[in-house]
């Protein structure tokens, strides 16, 4: 799982990068690369939601703990 969650951080933070521009210069690096709500900037974007979206399940699927390098869990 540390995988999952290291691929999701990295894709999350990339989109929020991309809001960042968005936000403060009105550009959109992704529309600029793959052109405006093509099909590979909508597979970009549903990326970064299912990213954010595993990034709040996964606490809870897995104990309350999102583990990026640290896999050993205490025994309670």
């Amino acid at each position: 799982m540390k995988i999952a969650n290291f691929i999701a951080w990295v894709i999350l933070l990339i989109g929020g990068l991309v809001w960042l521009l968005i936000g403060i210069a009105s550009w959109n690096l992704v529309g600029a690369i793959f052109g405006p709500m093509g099909v590979v900037a909508r597979i970009i974007y549903t990326l970064v939601g299912l990213s954010a979206i595993w990034l709040l399940i996964s606490p809870l699927v897995f104990g309350g703990r999102i583990s990026l390098w640290n896999s050993k869990r205490s025994k309670e």
